[in-house]
């Protein structure tokens, strides 16, 4: 009986070696990359800056810690995908130069097989973007807002008209204006609907908060009662009372508010938006499905920079990170317009959110299918 080749157990070592090879090399090249171009946002944001924080003399201590020391995570997270492109590219360009891709193929290990350190580096910063998007990035940004508010903005301005939402399921509001600079509406009515009957109505003049009270101060009001069948009103001149919004509703722009909250506050508040029926649903749908969608880009654009940089082409390194950049282009392109399509063109959010991921995961595959076996 002939007994079958002895198993060479030290490929596995090999194998494992290569692992960390390409795994050192991609998360290394990766957070050199992140550094150097946090550096440069660093320097061109403190030039554009510096006269603000020091006309309006913010201290060293809260430029560090409260702005910078958050400003740099929020924009390392926000380009990261496109970071993990161009570092795929960068070191695997350089391996590919050297011929390692050549002795790596030639050793017996498939293409295939090689992307695994490849996914493994793509899962664990994916994760990472996740976590910090999703849980570590809002408190930060509160602070980093709360300082450009502080010394580098002009206050926001709320100047919407005819200002419609509810904050139940039975309360609905209407304000024909609102100033955000004095917490002072005109024109307010609150009706209160069960089952699609009006049972209570309430018009007043004016409304404006008290901040010693924190509640609002209505005047000139009178209330129309249809709860007992028959219709009773009262009226007065003003009231202290309470309603299930505050001033903090008007301060921010939608934008802010969205970067703030963590993704368990994000849930809540867009199931808040639905039962207000403001409308202005839409921007917080779009980061619910971008905080997922985003760090998923992760795996498609390394199998991307993998096939494309994994070939010896005419010109070198520097043709592959120019096809790398043009890339990155048309995903950056393709995500902005996607994402003006769903608030401007009622492209539902959850597809604005995943277009490119769908034609790019096709690009890659094709390119999976077509890189040097």
């Amino acid at each position: 009986m002939k007994l079958p080749p002895p198993v060479d157990f030290r490929i596995f070592d090999r194998l494992k070696l290569l692992d960390r090879y390409i795994l050192r090399k991609f998360l290394g090249t990766f957070f050199f990359a992140i550094a150097v171009l946090s550096a440069i946002i660093v320097v061109f944001d403190v030039s554009e800056k510096i006269d603000d924080m020091i006309e309006k003399r913010a201290p060293f201590s809260e430029i560090a810690f409260d702005y910078y020391l958050n400003f740099i995570p929020y924009y390392a997270t926000l380009l990261s995908p496109l970071f993990v492109f161009i570092a795929v590219i960068f070191f695997t360009s350089k391996m590919t130069l050297k011929s390692e891709i050549v002795a790596i193929m030639s050793g017996g290990v498939s293409f295939y097989r090689m992307l695994r350190p490849y996914m493994i580096g793509a899962l664990f910063l994916a994760l990472l973007s996740y976590t910090f998007t999703g849980w570590i990035l809002p408190p930060a940004n509160a602070r980093r807002i709360s300082f450009e508010n502080k010394y580098i903005r002009d206050k926001y301005i709320f100047n919407k008209r005819n200002i419609h939402f509810q904050t139940n399921k039975e309360t609905y509001i209407f304000l024909e204006s609102y100033s955000n600079i004095d917490s002072v509406g005109f024109r307010l009515s609150v009706e209160r609907m069960v089952n699609g009957k009006l049972m209570k109505k309430l018009m007043a003049e004016r409304l404006s908060w008290n901040r010693e009270k924190r509640c609002w101060r209505i005047e000139n009001y009178y209330i129309r009662n249809l709860e007992s069948g028959k219709e009773q009103l009262y009226e007065a001149a003003y009231v202290d009372t309470v309603f299930g919004f505050k001033p903090d509703d008007f301060e921010r722009p939608l934008v802010e508010d969205v970067s703030l909250m963590n993704n368990a506050e994000l849930d809540r508040y867009i199931a808040w938006q639905e039962l207000k029926a403001t409308g202005q649903v839409t921007p917080f749908l779009l980061e619910k499905y971008s905080r997922i969608a985003i760090p998923f880009s992760t795996f498609i654009l390394t199998l991307i920079g993998v096939s494309v940089s994994s070939k010896k082409a005419r010109g070198g390194m520097g043709v592959q990170l120019g096809i790398g950049i043009g890339i990155s282009f048309v995903y950056v392109v393709m995500m902005r317009f996607t994402m003006i399509f769903a608030t401007q063109a009622d492209l539902p959010p959850l597809l604005a959110a995943w277009i490119p991921n769908i034609f790019f995961g096709i690009v890659a595959i094709i390119m999976v299918r077509l890189a040097p076996k």
